[in-house]
Parts: structure tokens; C-alpha cells; sequence
């Protein structure tokens, strides 16, 4: 997720090992595109410390001036990224994330057999350049957060279990077992076969959806990064609504041209209002009127084994106080938080609160109005709310 300050500046460069010579360098300004470009001579001293550190078997991985963090990335003894940036504090942990998402993204778009033996230098610049758009949703601003919590980005449709047998139908009509349906390149449904993709491809996947411009169909080569990395599969993208696209992953068929106007018209046209109310839960990730306490002014869900997530600064505006400030002693022991931390973001105006239940993680983000002896009791009644859904 990139929160570059308004005047941060964010490099990524991309190197061949072994030559030192550069596949591509994208860069990023206030959480934009740029074409701010490294003078050759940094790029060169960049990465000739960190062959310099190679040689005498030091691993070089991160580094730290006045203004910049650089951090450093080899992978498969082939290709090394580097990310520079010079936003106020950022860790090393959000640039080393970055930089697997990228190779990820590589990966996914050229196959691993091109980047851990590279013949033509040329030609996989050439071949790269079709990843520049996804590459660069990672170093700008994005309201998705898959990239650092490494889970798939979800939202919750007001009509789910209708949504969810209507797209596990049309995936039996179509003969495909990988078939979900995105907003804005967050997860509605999928089905069980989708879900069971493994990472990096499970983040990856809807976020390239995402990051292309709008188009009616599409049929794209695809690697799996984790589950088939050298021979490629078929994304097809079918767009239902503005914004709002199923996508099959699959082998030679079904062809593009089997999936007509009339099989989708068959099987989605009954449920327009629902995909239609799905629209707005790009950034808002829940639907309308879910209870939510007015002093939430933003929140993250993690489930830590199924890999998923939800995040939104936009929460509903239809909340409602709930009874989380009273009868705190009332929450049931076996539902205590194992752990609930407290931060004040200095100078923000807001607070944070964590509490964990089993596999689930909530971070809140909180009006600074809220009473501090609250705070636990208001998390865990919010966790106990989602708990349903994710």
C-alpha cells in the first residue's frame, strides 16, 4: 500500500545480476508516476556496493542516509531490485515486501525462465515493459493493502450467499474451477478452486485486474509465480459493470469467443442491483448500513490463515453507536483479545487499537474523542461484528 508523503519520491530500479546492466528504472512522486530518473552513475554505484558485499560474502540489505532508505534484493542469483525512498520513516520491512511484490509481478507476466536464464537482454526489457502498470500501482498511492499484509484484498457484497452460488454456476457452465469477481481489484467472491491459490499470485492476480485500463474482455498470459511459474495460464476478464469484472483463470479453453453476451446476460442479469450495489465497495470494503461505531474512522481485518483481508479509511456512513463503551465485563472470557496494543499517531488527531481472537487480527483507527478506557471493549464488539464475514 504506498502512502507517499506529498514531496517522498520512491526508485525502483532493475538489474541483470551477473552484468550489472539495467532491465528498467520506474519512479514514483508524491505517490504518482514520474519520470524522475537515477543518474546511470548512482544506479552503477548502487549496485556495485552491493557486488562489492557479494564478493566477500557480506549481505548487503538495506541501508539508511539523512533523507532516503535504499534496501537491496537478489533473487535466484539473476535479477537485483533495489528500492530508494525518501519518505520520513519508512521501514525496511514495506520496501523488502515491495520488492518481493515486484519480482512477483515479473514473474507473472514474462515467466520465471526468463529472469534465471536471460539470453537477450533486449528482448526481456522489451517483455517487461507489460508489467510497468502493475510495478507501478506498488510504488504509488493505492487503496489496496494485499502488497503488505501479504493477504488478498476482500470486500463483503450486501447479498453474498446469491452472489457466490450464482458465480459457482456460471463456473460449472463454463468448465472452469478458478473463476472470482473483482471491484476495483478487491476480491466479491471466488470460488473454493480461486481461494486455494497459493501466494504470491492470489494477491497478484486481482491486483493486475486492477491496475489495467477498462476493457470489455480480455484473454492475458498469466505465470503463477508460486504454482506455475514457467508455463503460463490464460486471465480472461469479463467486464459486468464499470469497474466490477469476473475473471477466469484456465487453460486452452474455454475460448474467449465461447463466453457471449447471452451466457453472461443468462447468468448475472438477475442480480443487477446486487452487482450494482457492489460498485461502491471498492473503498469501502462493507456494505450499506453495516453497524459500525461513529468513532471508527477507519479499520483492518486480517484472517492469518485463510490469507484475507479487509481494509477501508472509508467507512459506512450509515454507523451507528453501538454498545461497545458499556458493560465491558460483560464480553464473554473465551472471546478476550490475546493481545491489544494502544498508539497515539503523534501530531494525527487519531488512535490506533489492535486486539487478536484465534486467527483473526483488527486494527482500528479511532477519533482521538474516544475514551481511552473504552478502546478495548469498542475493538472487540467490532471484531465480534466482522467475525461472520471474513
Amino acid at each position: 500500500m504506498g502512502d507517499d508523503g506529498p514531496g517522498s519520491t520512491v526508485h525502483l530500479l532493475c538489474l541483470a545480476a551477473s552484468s550489472g546492466v539495467p532491465l528498467f528504472c520506474r519512479s514514483s512522486s508524491g505517490g504518482a508516476p514520474s519520470r524522475q530518473q537515477l543518474p546511470f552513475s548512482v544506479i552503477g554505484s548502487l549496485n556495485g556496493v552491493h557486488m562489492f558485499g557479494q564478493n566477500l560474502d557480506v549481505q548487503l540489505n538495506s541501508a539508511r542516509t539523512e533523507d532516503t532508505t535504499v534496501v537491496w534484493k537478489n533473487f535466484h542469483d539473476s535479477i537485483t531490485l533495489i528500492a530508494l525512498s525518501s519518505e520520513e520513516g519508512t521501514s525496511e520491512l514495506k520496501l523488502e515486501r515491495m520488492l518481493h511484490m515486484v519480482f512477483g509481478a515479473m514473474v507473472l507476466i514474462v515467466g520465471l525462465e526468463e529472469l534465471t536464464n536471460i539470453r537477450n537482454v533486449e528482448r526481456l526489457k522489451k517483455e517487461l515493459r507489460a508489467s510497468y502498470c502493475l510495478i507501478d500501482s506498488f510504488l504509488g498511492n493505492s487503496e489496496l493493502i494485499g502488497d503488505l499484509t501479504q493477504c488478498v484484498d476482500c470486500v463483503i457484497p450486501p447479498e453474498g450467499s446469491v452472489m457466490q452460488e450464482t458465480l459457482s454456476g456460471f463456473a460449472e457452465a463454463t468448465g472452469t474451477a478458478f473463476v472470482s469477481l473483482l471491484v476495483s481489484g478487491r476480491v466479491v467472491a471466488a470460488t473454493d478452486g480461486w481461494w486455494r491459490l497459493g501466494m504470491p499470485e492470489a494477491v497478484l492476480l486481482p491486483w493486475l485486474v486492477g491496475s489495467l485500463p477498462p476493457q470489455a474482455a480480455r484473454d492475458y498470459p498469466v505465470y503463477l509465480p508460486h504454482g506455475s511459474p514457467t508455463v503460463p495460464h490464460r486471465l480472461l476478464t469479463l467486464t459486468l459493470l464499470r469497474g466490477l469484472e469476473l475473471c477466469l483463470l484456465c487453460g486452452p479453453r474455454p475460448p474467449l469467443g465461447e463466453l457471449d453476451p447471452q451466457l453472461l446476460e443468462r447468468w448475472w442479469q438477475p442480480l443487477l442491483e446486487p452487482l450494482r450495489a457492489c460498485l461502491p465497495l471498492g473503498p469501502r470494503a462493507l456494505p450499506d448500513g453495516f453497524p459500525l461505531h461513529s468513532d471508527i474512522l477507519g479499520l483492518l481485518l486480517l484472517h492469518l490463515e485463510l490469507r484475507r483481508c479487509l481494509f477501508t479509511v472509508e467507512p459506512s456512513k450509515d454507523k451507528e453507536p453501538g454498545p461497545a463503551e458499556k458493560q465491558e465485563d460483560t464480553v464473554h472470557p473465551a472471546q478476550t483479545p490475546r493481545a491489544c496494543y494502544l498508539v497515539l499517531g503523534p501530531g494525527m488527531g487519531w488512535q490506533l487499537v489492535a486486539v487478536q481472537l484465534g486467527l483473526r487480527l483488527l486494527l482500528l483507527m479511532l477519533s482521538p474523542q474516544t475514551p481511552t478506557h473504552g478502546l478495548r471493549s469498542l475493538a472487540t464488539h467490532t471484531l465480534q461484528a466482522l467475525t461472520p464475514l471474513l
